[in-house]
């Protein structure tokens, strides 16, 4: 989630009127990629490196301000960093609020909602291999988006992604297609799961459904593989953002405000752990995405203040961080509005 995104509004400007089918073709793009294949996924390097218990594999960070993704092991060494000299489209700047590894650890997702595209990123070479989206031009039209967010890779080659000002949830093929659609194009209304209000996030379960995040509201909605509504709840944050079901079955979300917070809300609505702290070292500036860790603790990126940082629910305490607080840097060890995370499966990054 971006920074600078506006407050929420009514209905989306530049949405188009008609919903695109399933079968229709989305519009022009100048790159291209397969689907994953059955052989082992290409990796920078043939010998992984023990990176630490936190983050084994290096956490991945979308570093929006500077423009770039790094990824970084537990001590903060950066282990690989994009765009590089001809990654991106000719005439194409970068500024990704969120990127995802993709299930084959291959190529990497992001989402770029300043520009309005998609972007698959081979980590081998560092390109840009595949686009969705009209270049700096919303709409919602065949081929366009409007402030795309969330953008994941699933494990068929296919992205879904919430198109936040267009109030739906697409999935994309490698081809370009639409395959599946939740909500009405150009209808913001909370009615899930027929129409979905400004949706934000809409994160992969493992049952093969969705939990979808939407901003107007502040709702949490839990989509069943087959589009039935498991759960709908409203979380009390001003600026609800990306929500993530932990293991236990229940929701961790952020306020994207300041002083901002994350909130565990059980599937009933039920708030059972808030942290929200309004002064001082542990105060939160619009965080935006928060992430549950196998040994219970909590990575988030604090997009206000320049860092991302680990809180430990038992004591509200911050245990780890990479970028200094309030100074925005590019230099070693610092970051610019980290806009997303995204922790990273063992043996993919290795070298910077």
């Amino acid at each position: 989630m971006a920074l600078s995104r506006t407050s929420p509004v009514s209905a989306p400007a530049a949405a188009g009127t008609n919903d695109p089918s399933p079968s229709l073709a989305a519009g022009p793009s100048i790159l291209d990629f397969r689907p994953p294949s059955s052989a082992p996924p290409s990796q920078p390097s043939s010998q992984p490196t023990a990176l630490g218990s936190r983050f084994p594999g290096g956490l991945l960070i979308a570093d929006r301000g500077n423009s770039r993704l790094i990824v970084v092991n537990d001590a903060g060494r950066i282990l690989w960093r994009f765009p590089v000299h001809g990654s991106l489209p000719p005439g194409q700047s970068f500024s990704a609020d969120d990127a995802f590894v993709a299930p084959d650890g291959r190529t990497i997702v992001a989402n770029d909602e300043a520009h309005q595209v998609i972007d698959r990123i081979d980590i081998a070479t560092r390109r840009v291999v595949w686009q969705y989206g009209v270049y700096d031009r919303p709409g919602g039209t065949r081929g366009h988006l409007h402030t795309p967010d969330d953008a994941y890779p699933l494990a068929n080659g296919d992205v879904v992604t919430a198109d936040i000002r267009n109030c739906r949830i697409l999935e994309i093929d490698p081809a370009k297609r639409i395959v599946r659609q939740w909500g009405r194009t150009g209808v913001c209304r909370h009615d899930p799961p027929r129409t979905f209000d400004q949706p934000n996030g809409d994160t992969p379960l493992p049952d093969g459904g969705l939990l979808i995040t939407e901003i107007t509201g502040s709702r949490v909605v839990r989509l069943a593989a087959n589009g039935h509504v498991v759960f709908d709840i409203h979380v009390p944050v001003a600026y609800p953002s990306d929500a993530q079901l932990d293991r236990d079955g229940s929701v961790i979300v952020v306020d994207f405000s300041n002083p901002g917070a994350i909130l565990r809300v059980s599937p009933t609505g039920h708030v059972t752990w808030r942290y929200r702290v309004r002064g001082g070292a542990r105060r939160l500036d619009h965080p935006s995405l928060a992430v549950p860790l196998a040994d219970g603790t909590i990575a988030l990126n604090d997009d206000g203040r320049d860092r991302v940082i680990v809180v430990d629910p038992a004591t509200n305490r911050i245990v780890w961080q990479y970028g200094r607080t309030d100074r925005r840097s590019r230099s070693a060890g610092g970051l610019w509005i980290p806009d997303g995370i995204d922790v990273v499966p063992v043996g993919i990054f290795t070298s910077p």
